[in-house]
């Protein structure tokens, strides 16, 4: 484990850049374009992390896709948070408060419903 800020610092540099130039800046232009524009940057990475998981379930050259992937959501998903005033720390603060907690419980005190599965398993996933 290591105690790398990488999120924050990258937090930071999407936080300067809300009001800059949108001819000059991808952040900025999305800024500019409105939360629906943001939204639908972070569903179109979710969905293609979905199918580069899905490629390398098949084949290992498709793994490092899954890291390019998941960087993009991130970083989309950092834009979010900005919008909203938020910080990385916020959800590692969450999920330092989730940490020890079965999934199924902390679901449960979210007022998840766990729907039953094969042999009556339940799965927390939203």
């Amino acid at each position: 484990m290591t105690d790398d800020d990488t999120l924050g610092r990258l937090a930071d540099v999407i936080a300067s850049r809300r009001g800059a130039d949108p001819d000059r800046s991808y952040v900025a232009r999305l800024f500019a374009k409105g939360e629906d524009a943001m939204l639908k940057k972070v569903g179109e990475e979710a969905t293609e992390l979905v199918m580069a998981a899905k490629d390398a379930a098949r084949d290992d050259a498709a793994v490092p896709r899954v890291v390019a992937e998941t960087a993009d959501l991130w970083f989309h998903t950092l834009i979010v948070l900005t919008a909203h005033g938020l910080h990385p720390d916020d959800v590692l603060a969450e999920l330092r408060r989730r940490e020890g907690l079965s999934g199924l419980e902390e679901f449960a005190r979210r007022g998840g419903v766990a729907a039953a599965g094969p042999g009556g398993q339940t799965d927390p996933s939203p």
